[in-house]
């Protein structure tokens, strides 16, 4: 139940980042925003919030423990790995904000929406994740779902945007998707590997060194594209005011560590394919938010990816069910037929 209630708690946090960090990421750059590293390296550099609920947990450790208590928990390989992996989050960061800065919404939730198929292939060959019929049912669903999101997008691109910087977004994108894709199992893959048993606390130290190496990596991008310079250009030029330019950056970070923290703690509590069909079940609510937040039109193709979404996620989660109570009767019959030879051995040394 414990598990349970900790895995909830992470896909709450999923929701609130998968389905805000899209939305104000596009309030960027709907106001005047221009910079593709700016909204990347925000996905990622509010990792010090991190530090707060592992201050918490140290000194509880402290108080129990004494001066032994460990400060840290993540080993010398664990460290290196999530390194590598951040790179990997922070290029995946930079390839998927060409998404709402040259795509259609459509356009772009269609390309997004693939990653779940690359999820379940790459989690197939990297963690030997078992495929039933009802979680190959839900990412059929969920891929179908977002797809009809593009049916009015008719290749259109928007005004005033070049053909070669559209197919560039396009582009960027679909590798951002696979990377995504990609990522996720790569994650499960250090929890699977670690040396030691793996902790929420140990979670939060691997997400905590994945943030740094990604935004380390975006930082080193925005250096050499001069973004830091343009920041105030930018902030003095934006459309609702120089303030809330600044108040859309500062939201963006929090709220896209809300993503990867609920990202990493869903992996933990389940699995990589589960977080993979979360996200895209989130792509149509985050299509009913921009509705209502920017005024977009809901066509009916939207309302038919929402019924689509919420029918795989039911899929996946009674196939979870079925799979469990399968899992409850197996280990019972194992134990009855246990108890039965443990009874035979017994009357035979009796006999």
């Amino acid at each position: 139940m414990k598990k349970l209630i900790f895995l909830i708690f992470n896909i709450i946090m999923l929701s609130i980042g998968n389905c805000g960090g899209p939305l104000i990421s596009r309030l960027y750059f709907i106001h005047g925003g221009q910079r593709i590293w700016i909204p990347s390296v925000l996905q990622t550099v509010g990792c010090p919030i991190i530090l707060i609920p592992l201050a918490i947990a140290y000194f509880q450790r402290r108080k129990i423990q004494g001066p032994e208590a460990k400060i840290v928990f993540i080993t010398r390989q664990e460290f290196i790995a999530s390194a590598g992996v951040g790179i990997i989050v922070g290029l995946d960061g930079y390839l998927n904000s060409w998404g709402p800065a040259k795509l259609p919404v459509s356009t772009s939730t269609l390309i997004n929406a693939t990653q779940l198929a690359f999820t379940a292939l790459f989690a197939v060959l990297i963690v030997k994740q078992k495929l039933t019929a009802y979680s190959t049912n839900s990412v059929v669903l969920l891929i179908a779902g977002a797809a009809t999101l593009a049916l009015r997008a008719n290749g259109d691109r928007p005004a005033g945007e070049s053909a070669k910087d559209y197919m560039l977004g396009f582009v960027m994108t679909f590798i951002g998707a696979v990377l995504y894709g990609l990522m996720l199992p790569l994650i499960e893959l250090i929890y699977m590997k670690a040396k030691q048993a793996v902790t929420y606390t140990t979670v939060l130290e691997i997400q905590m060194v994945l943030g740094i190496s990604a935004t380390v990596f975006c930082t080193i991008g925005m250096i050499i594209n001069k973004d830091f310079q343009a920041i105030p250009r930018e902030a003095s030029q934006y459309a609702i005011g120089e303030s809330k330019y600044y108040m859309v950056l500062v939201w963006c970070a929090i709220i896209w560590q809300f993503a990867l923290l609920g990202l990493v703690g869903v992996i933990f509590y389940s699995s990589s394919l589960l977080s993979g069909i979360i996200a895209a079940f989130l792509l149509p609510v985050t299509e009913v938010l921009a509705v209502i937040l920017f005024h977009e039109k809901f066509q009916a193709e939207k309302g038919v990816a929402i019924f689509l979404a919420l029918w795989g996620f039911v899929s996946y989660f009674y196939g979870e069910y079925e799979q469990g109570k399968k899992e409850k009767k197996m280990k019972k019959s194992e134990s009855q037929i246990s108890q039965q030879l443990d009874m035979g051995q017994t009357a035979v040394q009796v006999v």
